[in-house]
């Protein structure tokens, strides 16, 4: 009898094994980074708190350096993922893009107490070391790349579609996301679900009403 018939636990491969470990540690160093900044975080506390030696950290990461780079970037993927399935539903017509794109943020805001630290820390690590600076500017970047298909439907839904670049929204969108979670964490009563919900409509409306931006003169003013 397999293990799924018999009530036993399912015997994981090798690689699942791995994957376990890895995410484990990954979830240890968040926790550790967040609360103890990258310079007050060891390698022995993040292990110890995943429940694993040093020298399975060392196995499966290079080090500290590398673990909080893997933050970075894993948590750049995770929003990719879920902006793609709130695009997704946008594209299918079973969510207003306004509200779909309120619902993410406030989601993405709930979905981890460390979020708020842990992006502020990467941010300083990155300030403090040029070499960093690319990586999470890229790790970011695919990020905001991961809306701009949801802030194309919203300009659309508002008649200001080619009004401005969805690039440049999904920046801002972005800019304003991180002020307002780091806003929420420190006094929650002043940043309720509902202010998340409006700020992006806030947002829109203010673009859809926007006096156009007038072009070049024609004539040289020199």
């Amino acid at each position: 009898m397999d293990s799924e018939s018999d009530g036993k636990p399912k015997r994981l491969t090798r690689a699942e094994a791995k994957a376990r470990t890895r995410r484990l540690l990954l979830d240890a160093a968040a926790r550790t980074f967040a609360r103890k900044g990258y310079a007050g975080a060891s390698v022995e506390e993040i292990a110890e708190a995943a429940g694993y030696s040093i020298g399975a950290l060392y196995s499966n990461f290079g080090g500290k350096e590398e673990l909080f780079i893997e933050l970075m970037v894993g948590g750049a993927k995770a929003r990719v993922e879920r902006g793609g399935q709130v695009f997704a539903a946008v594209e299918a017509g079973t969510e207003d893009p306004v509200t779909a794109l309120g619902r993410f943020l406030m989601e993405t805001s709930d979905k981890d107490d460390d979020l708020a630290l842990l992006q502020a820390e990467l941010w300083l690590y990155a300030m403090r070391n040029p070499g960093m600076r690319d990586r999470l500017a890229a790790a970011q970047r695919e990020s905001r790349e991961a809306l701009e298909g949801v802030m194309e439907a919203v300009l659309a839904r508002v008649g200001a579609s080619g009004a401005v670049p969805a690039p440049a929204v999904a920046t801002v969108a972005s800019a304003m996301f991180q002020g307002l979670v780091r806003q929420r964490r420190l006094d929650p009563s002043s940043v309720p679900d509902d202010l998340l919900r409006q700020a992006m409509r806030w947002l829109f409306i203010g673009i859809a009403n926007a006096p156009e931006t007038p072009g070049p003169s024609e004539e040289d003013p020199s």
